[in-house]
């Protein structure tokens, strides 16, 4: 078929040279695809280098602790990708005894794996023929062949999915999932692609009826919601400070963050003091309090914008629990908070 082999042909002249592709460790390939759901490959591959050196097997991944895992995947995100990796290889070494399943059906009864992870998975190391499909396929195939099915729908992915199956090659289906997929990351790009220089200019579809910008079609947008975050950054008399586990459902679930209160809008520091002083759990009394941010960060989440202060609380006493800052650092953070400890830890503290 026309498409396949012009896909094929680009792939072989422009595939990036990346760890995973020398590869059909199903282990290392699960990993590779867990990491790049919802990020890039660029910011993904360090992250992968870093878990491959402190975890070469699946059996030294399952034996690490929880906090190892979120703490070397800090800055990641979507941080129940990390959870579910450390849970699905805890079952793959002690219940599977090292072994991954060895096909599409068997690999979705992963937990953390779906329908693209296990399709990669499959076709990658086992060359079985399953079309994966993401975001990068929906925009390759739609503008293409100029299909105007609304991938917001749930139909969507299954007719997306049944294109795809009648394109790949029965004897390549490993080499057809590499190929869309990169093509769909280098090429066909979501916004403003060159198309000058594409090998199917010639037979796209949507290039020549002019909709590359218009496809591939989404209707359903996401609701955004805002919430307001302050940062208690606790110093006693031994200038240790507190931090806590996130334990609720929900973000960054396992991570640590320090004492927070969430407001409905942005407050000033006189609603702050208050309500700190209504908080049971604050029984040092406070010395001084002040902001440290005068502009809040904007923390952009896909569904949650995150408005943050951090606030700098001088307390009498010692801090029940309180640790050093070199503790601290030792912990797994948001990256946002994170980002603050490293730039700015020190100097407020």
């Amino acid at each position: 078929m026309k498409f396949s082999n012009l896909l094929v042909q680009w792939y072989l002249q422009n595939k990036r040279d990346l760890p995973w592709r020398n590869t059909q460790n199903p282990y290392l390939i699960w990993l590779s695809e867990i990491m790049l759901q919802q990020t890039r490959v660029a910011q993904g591959l360090p992250y992968f280098i870093a878990f491959t050196n402190a975890f070469p097997t699946v059996f030294d991944l399952a034996n690490a602790s929880e906090q190892e895992v979120l703490k070397l995947w800090q800055g990641l995100g979507y941080y129940s990708r990390a959870r579910n990796l450390h849970k699905t290889a805890q079952h793959v070494a002690f219940e599977l005894k090292g072994v991954f399943p060895g096909n599409y059906s068997e690999l979705l009864q992963l937990k953390g794996v779906g329908d693209y992870t296990a399709a990669a998975i499959a076709s990658f190391c086992y060359n079985e023929k399953v079309p994966v499909v993401d975001g990068n396929v929906f925009r390759v195939l739609s503008r293409y062949f100029e299909v105007e099915t609304d991938i917001s729908l749930q139909s969507a992915k299954k007719e997306f999915r049944n294109l795809a199956f009648e394109l790949i090659e029965n004897e390549s289906p490993a080499l057809f999932n590499q190929a869309i997929m990169e093509f769909g990351a280098l090429q066909c790009v979501p916004k403003s692609p060159n198309c000058s220089v594409c090998v199917m200019n010639n037979s796209c579809l949507a290039l020549q009826k002019k909709k590359v910008n218009l496809l591939p079609l989404k209707s359903k947008k996401t609701k955004v919601t805002q919430r307001y975050f302050n940062y208690l950054i606790l110093e006693d008399e031994l200038q240790n400070t507190i931090i806590n586990k996130r334990t609720e459902k929900g973000i960054w679930h396992n991570l640590y963050q320090f004492p927070l209160i969430e407001t409905q809008t942005d407050e000033n520091l006189e609603t702050i003091l208050s309500k700190m002083e209504q908080e049971a759990s604050f029984t040092n009394k406070v010395v001084t309090l002040s902001e440290l941010n005068t502009d809040t960060i904007i923390h952009k989440l896909s569904h949650q914008h995150l408005h943050i202060k951090f606030w700098k609380v001088i307390v009498s006493g010692t801090l029940i629990n309180g640790i050093s800052k070199e503790k601290a650092l030792e912990f797994p953070f948001p990256i946002v908070i994170y980002n603050f400890i490293e730039n700015d830890f020190f100097e407020v503290i």
